[in-house]
């Protein structure tokens, strides 16, 4: 794989490209149905059995034949759901059923409580001037050997049904990517420490957390990282002989502390680009050793938060064997976007509107950490463009 050196700036596609070329499958594992919630799945999984697996009464009613429907009707048995009929309908005949419940042989629709009158206790007549066959046919969803959910799909909440309703008890899924998060910096604390003079909460590490969950892989904190050699190269080490994916975040400059890089390479992880023509998260670095993949991320919450969704995620996805799509709308923009500098890709948090459109929310930067919290999605600048004016469609990509 060809290297840029640390001068050359790749516009954001190519680095894209390059990182989603670089992944590659984790191994698969059968998990339990009660823990596939957000998992991968490694195989198709077809039905053993037919949906409905019997003809299925949709109403609590009567079963009865449509030609009879004219005449009184005698009731031969009630059928519960969860029973077989011991009675075929004959002429003139019906059976009170309840929803779900096996339709008996012999009727061809089922007449609503709400459409009969009760004659005697052993007799009905229809009272309606026409029904439905309120009959769930056979196999009418499914049929025993169809495909119900592909490979490759992360499995939501509706596919825990499905695999539940073809005794897909447990499915095969890929493996969940250990990712290692390194924080690095002098002036970072842990949340719980009041910050001193110059120093910081480090929140980048807990975002970080949130997101790789929310994504389906596992985080794993290694703490804080002073800007020394030996102690970044300490933890790195660690990190690297325990993880599938690498995340540090600050130190990926051009200041004298910005070690991350050397750090890098000192530790045989190949720099593949280290600079993204991309605003927030130009000092965006890639690189790649045996089996374990390392993402230098900017220091500044935005940039780290952004970087993440937009290169991070569907990496991470691609190893799980899922190709992530972002959920994007198009929606008018209600207020015009101007910048000086138009060399870089921008993304610019935005927020819904009561009109149907989207606008800018205040945002001062990539350090703005609570500017995010008030936005519904991000749209994109593309390179060479200064200015979208109001009133222009921009395609919304939701967070």
């Amino acid at each position: 794989m060809k290297n840029f050196g640390k001068n050359t700036m790749l516009e954001f596609d190519d680095a894209f490209e390059i990182v989603m070329r670089s992944a590659h499958l984790l191994s698969t594992e059968h998990v339990g149905i009660d823990r596939a919630l957000n998992r991968v799945l490694a195989e198709d999984v077809a039905s053993d059995i037919d949906v409905p697996p019997f003809n299925k009464s949709a109403m609590d009613g009567f079963a009865c034949r449509r030609a009879n429907l004219v005449n009184e009707l005698a009731i031969v048995e009630t059928i519960p759901a969860g029973y077989m009929p011991e009675k075929t309908i004959g002429q003139n005949q019906c059976a009170k059923i309840m929803t779900g419940a096996v339709v008996p042989e012999g009727a061809d629709c089922v007449i609503m409580v709400e459409y009969t009158e009760q004659l005697s206790e052993q007799t009905i007549r229809f009272i309606g001037s026409e029904t439905s066959d309120n009959i769930c046919s056979k196999a009418e969803d499914i049929k025993a050997g169809d495909i119900m959910i592909c490979r490759g799909t992360r499995i939501r909440p509706e596919h825990i049904a499905v695999l539940a309703s073809v005794g897909c008890v447990t499915p095969l899924v890929s493996r969940q990517p250990k990712v290692a998060i390194i924080a690095t910096g002098n002036e970072l604390v842990e949340p719980a420490v009041r910050p001193g003079n110059s120093q910081i909460r480090n929140s980048n590490s807990y975002q970080l957390a949130a997101q790789l969950i929310e994504v389906g892989a596992i985080p794993n904190y290694y703490g804080i990282a002073a800007d020394t050699e030996l102690v970044i190269d300490s933890i790195l080490k660690e990190a690297i002989a325990d993880s599938d994916v690498v995340l540090l975040s600050g130190g990926v400059s051009m200041g004298d502390f910005d070690l991350v890089p050397k750090m890098l390479r000192e530790n045989n992880i190949e720099l593949v680009f280290e600079k993204v023509a991309i605003k927030p998260g130009k000092p965006t670095v890639f690189g790649i050793s045996d089996g374990v993949f390392c993402f230098g991320l900017p220091g500044n919450p935005v940039s780290t938060f952004v970087i993440f969704e937009i290169l991070v995620k569907p990496f991470l996805c691609r190893m799980m064997g899922h190709e992530f799509k972002p959920l994007t709308i198009p929606m008018p923009l209600e207020k015009t976007i101007s910048r000086k500098r138009s060399e870089r890709m921008s993304w610019i948090p935005v927020a819904f509107t009561n009109n149907s459109g989207v606008t800018p929310v205040d945002y001062h930067g990539s350090a703005h950490i609570n500017a995010l919290c008030g936005a519904d999605g991000l749209i994109s600048i593309p390179v060479g463009v200064a200015e979208i004016k109001e009133g222009t469609s921009v395609a919304v990509r939701q967070i």
